[in-house]
């Protein structure tokens, strides 16, 4: 079914907004030293096809796949009152092999 690869456009102000920051924790440098792949928040209702736009337009660099986790939010509490975090969604880009991104903005 996906034999021809037809590129969909999509609008350049939502590419913008669909990376939400980089993660920086010791999984996500393992990750990227072990499988050449750059961790990042994304906006909830984002899509895999979405993503792999967005890291291309911004960063200048060819992605080889993407992959998505939905952690769910912790309940934890404040004194008496009981808070609960936000829910993560995380995404797993792989560069192609010989690129490199620097999450400074930077390609090699």
């Amino acid at each position: 079914m996906r034999n021809g690869h037809k590129q969909t456009k999509f609008d350049e102000g939502r590419l913008m907004q669909v990376l939400v920051a980089p993660v920086v924790s010791e999984k996500a440098t393992m990750v990227a030293e072990k499988s050449n792949a750059v961790t990042f928040k994304v906006l909830q209702d984002a899509t895999k096809t979405e993503i792999k736009a967005a890291v291309q337009l911004m960063f200048k660099v060819d992605v080889q796949a993407v992959a998505v986790v939905n952690t769910k939010g912790k309940t934890k509490r404040f004194g008496k009152s009981v808070g609960r975090r936000d829910n993560v969604r995380k995404a797993y880009v792989t560069l192609k092999p010989g690129q490199e991104l620097n999450i400074s903005g930077e390609a090699a």
